[in-house]
């Protein structure tokens, strides 16, 4: 079994810095109308962008393996809240965008569907709170 460890730390107000296992840190923080002030990143987006940078490495992966070339990637995720607290994201868009010349729709939609359906652990999770959508799009 692998364990992942962090350790988040209060560092002023509302404001704190939470490593990861490689080492690396990140500031969390809120908004000033909830008493931040907005020094790092807010925790439920924070998530929205775990579950694009997980998809993201898988499809880059699979798509350097297949040999597919393109200019450019990016994720856009959307993420609903429920109105009732704890709120939480129980509808979340996951679209992705490819950008470059005669892209490989078949591949391309491979490689995403291989992360989205089987090898992207933080998509599971949110499955088993939220209606996941995704769209790919192409732009040549």
């Amino acid at each position: 079994m692998n364990t992942n460890i962090v350790t988040t730390t209060w560092k002023e107000n509302m404001l704190f810095e939470s490593d990861n296992p490689g080492g690396q840190t990140v500031l969390i923080d809120t908004s000033e109308e909830n008493g931040g002030k907005d020094a790092g990143l807010r925790p439920k987006a924070l998530m929205l962008s775990s579950l694009a940078g997980c998809s993201g490495l898988d499809v880059v992966s699979f798509l350097e393996k297949m040999r597919v070339s393109v200019a450019d990637f990016k994720i856009v995720v959307t993420g609903e809240l429920t109105e009732e607290h704890p709120k939480f994201y129980d509808k979340v868009l996951v679209e992705y965008h490819f950008y470059g010349n005669q892209l490989s729709k078949e591949k391309i939609t491979k490689a995403v569907n291989l992360s989205v359906d089987k090898y992207c652990g933080v998509m599971e999770m949110f499955r088993q709170f939220a209606t996941i959508e995704t769209a790919i799009h192409l732009h040549e």
